[in-house]
């Protein structure tokens, strides 16, 4: 196991260096610069060259990437050119913000897909398994965008029953319930898509487990369909469904933006956004690894679980 372990860490290294080279290549290469966006169109040439040159924006490209790969290495993620803050400072805050809205929304895809790909499957051909995997096909073929748009008009503006912006009121006491208040519809429209995949997953690990011939043996022998359902077909077939919920996780992470923007829910998503318009080069870098940095993280983390969920799981 501790060779898997060191195997993968390695690999993780280098998918981490790969992503910095994309990354950094993807902004830079783009149009658009740092420097004529804070100084305006009507700024004179030589104070564009000053501030170029105090941006380190004069310089070539590879020189670029290995003075600010060195700085990360020692963990000095720069300042924002915007805000003139630690980059690290301003993707931590909001980091925050976004794994509540990501584990909100990871809790609520892994319970209502689990217990309703369950429910699908031991209920095969039934209305129950017909309306839900219809259900499932529009939720995984919706724009989370439009749907949380559409949250906002129904129980925003129309029902008035839920606020459909930031993450406390402007005249409330910032406390638990306002914030869960305000969780509520983000964390919905995130979840709409997870909760389809595992659902759908989950319906289908249950049928092949269901057809083993341990299962038939089982219930031969009389073993009532409750007991057996609960204990020996669901622990077998959430063993495959664990990855995906793993993979969610990392999914989540970087796909709370969109989400993020349109509930203008102050996380990492919404400040990448807003980062990326303004070409803040030091802000966007940072906020993307430390998102790529999470996601390998939690897809070693589904790795090493699967020795504890199976046995017969071994690592060399």
């Amino acid at each position: 196991m501790s060779r898997y372990i060191l195997q993968r860490l390695f690999g993780l290294v280098g998918v981490l260096f790969g992503v910095s080279i994309v990354l950094f290549l993807a902004l830079h290469l783009a149009p658009g610069d740092p420097a004529q966006l804070l100084l305006g169109p009507l700024v004179r040439p030589d104070d564009l060259a000053r501030l170029r040159e105090e941006l380190g924006l004069d310089r070539p490209l590879p020189i670029q990437y290995v003075t600010w790969l060195g700085h990360v290495l020692q963990g000095d993620l720069g300042r924002s050119i915007a805000s003139h803050r630690p980059v690290l400072i301003e993707i931590v805050e909001r980091f925050q913000a976004t794994a509540l809205l990501a584990g909100a929304s990871l809790l609520i895809s892994a319970v209502v897909g689990i217990t309703v790909g369950v429910l699908a499957a031991i209920n095969r051909g039934g209305w129950i398994d017909r309306a839900s995997m219809v259900l499932a096909l529009i939720s995984m073929s919706t724009p989370s965008f439009w749907l949380g748009m559409v949250f906002i008009i129904v129980f925003s503006l129309v029902l008035g029953v839920l606020p459909g912006s930031g993450m406390i009121s402007p005249r409330g006491d910032g406390g638990v319930l306002d914030v869960l208040a305000h969780l509520i519809l983000p964390a919905l429209t995130l979840a709409a898509v997870p909760t389809a995949v595992i659902s759908r997953l989950t319906r289908s690990s249950m049928l092949e487990v269901i057809g083993l011939d341990y299962v038939r043996t089982a219930r031969g022998k009389g073993l009532s369909e409750q007991r057996l359902v609960i204990g020996h077909v669901v622990p077998n077939a959430l063993i495959g469904v664990a990855t995906l919920v793993g993979i969610e996780a990392g999914y989540l992470l970087a796909g709370a933006v969109l989400v993020e923007t349109v509930f203008a829910w102050p996380g990492l998503g919404s400040l990448l956004v807003t980062s990326i318009l303004k070409r803040d080069f030091p802000l966007v870098q940072g906020g993307v690894m430390l998102i790529a940095l999470s996601y390998v993280l939690i897809n070693l983390a589904t790795d090493l679980a699967y020795a504890y969920l199976d046995p017969r799981i071994r690592y060399g």
